[in-house]
């Protein structure tokens, strides 16, 4: 007897260091699965590289007080203002990578990196992809003794009177620019850019006549194209919006012919994956619903979920689009 449990002590032995080791693992397995579950366990900073009651600040603050009740906790706008939203995603590549900080970006961003090819982060590495949320359509404006009443007509005018006429926009480098840009490139015409810094005067200087065409979001130019003081002439993108559905697209005279500000939901990159989908879930249940589709129309935008795959994918196709238009168009950032 003595010596059949003698014999037995070596499996013995085994025995019981696989047990402690086996419960050891599942000691440290439990933690990191429950913590997972858990997620978020305290408030989500929303970082905004706008000021607030600009276009993409109201649609952050649309989206995160709904996401707040999606998640269970509180989604925090924090705007971090400079340099066209680059101190903001600054501010997030850095974060910790856990889903704490989250970047509200826009397509502003992709064209930043393209322009000032030395600043420290890249917008398709520096981060991850977590949703599409929204799209802002643009608008081409003119007064109401233009010429053109049509995307035709325009494309035919331009193409007859190269160089007589010019258009502002917010600024160089922006989407309203390359998106005309692309107009110009599609048509073979020359127009003459007149960069504004920012959009508030482009309005008032298209109905006065001291610019002929102007490019605007659509909630810029829709009150007053209703009250008849300019023609709303175009939409950029394809996509109708609400109150603007009399508004033919470009793409009536340019097939395919479809450009808008792209608005999306970043984490750092290094972010886990559980907690990317649990993120995109959420954007997507919020997208959803019908409240979100009125309250982003008050907005002037039109609702654009996209997974984290197809977000990232749409990132790259758009980055490739805009830097084709840069160089071709020989566009610098301090000139036009």
């Amino acid at each position: 007897m003595n010596a059949s449990r003698q014999a037995n002590r070596p499996a013995r032995r085994h025995a019981l260091r696989a047990a402690v080791a086996l419960g050891l693992m599942g000691a440290l397995a439990v933690p990191a699965a429950w913590a997972q579950q858990k997620y978020p366990d305290k408030p989500i900073r929303l970082v905004v590289g706008y000021s607030a009651g600009g276009g993409v600040d109201a649609v952050a603050r649309l989206l995160g007080v709904r996401l707040s009740a999606v998640l269970g906790q509180q989604v925090l706008v924090e705007n971090r203002t400079g340099a066209t939203g680059l101190i903001a995603a600054d501010l997030v590549a850095k974060a910790p990578p856990d889903g704490y900080t989250l970047m509200m970006g826009d397509s502003a961003l992709l064209i930043a990196k393209l322009l000032q090819p030395k600043m420290g982060i890249d917008p398709l590495t520096s981060f991850k992809p977590v949703a599409g949320a929204f799209i802002s359509p643009l608008m081409i404006v003119t007064g109401n003794d233009f010429p053109a009443k049509t995307p035709a007509e325009l494309v035919a005018l331009l193409k007859a009177h190269p160089a007589r006429y010019s258009f502002a926009t917010s600024g160089v480098g922006t989407v309203q620019h390359l998106g005309f840009e692309m107009l110009k490139q599609s048509t073979g015409t020359f127009v003459v850019h007149v960069p504004y810094r920012g959009a508030a005067q482009i309005v008032p200087d298209v109905i006065g006549g001291q610019v002929p065409i102007g490019v605007v979001s659509a909630t810029a130019a829709m009150a007053q194209a209703k009250a008849g003081k300019l023609r709303a002439l175009a939409l950029m993108n394809t996509a109708k919006l609400e109150g603007a559905e009399s508004v033919a697209p470009l793409a009536d005279a340019l097939p395919g012919f479809d450009v808008a500000p792209r608005i999306f939901l970043l984490a750092p990159a290094g972010t886990p994956n559980d907690i990317v989908e649990k993120l995109s879930a959420a954007v997507k249940a919020v997208l959803e619903t019908p409240e979100a589709g009125v309250a982003a129309a008050a907005q002037g935008t039109l609702r654009a979920y996209a997974t984290p795959a197809q977000l990232g994918k749409d990132m790259a196709e758009e980055t490739t689009r805009w830097k084709r238009i840069i160089t071709e168009q020989h566009i610098v950032a301090d000139g036009g």
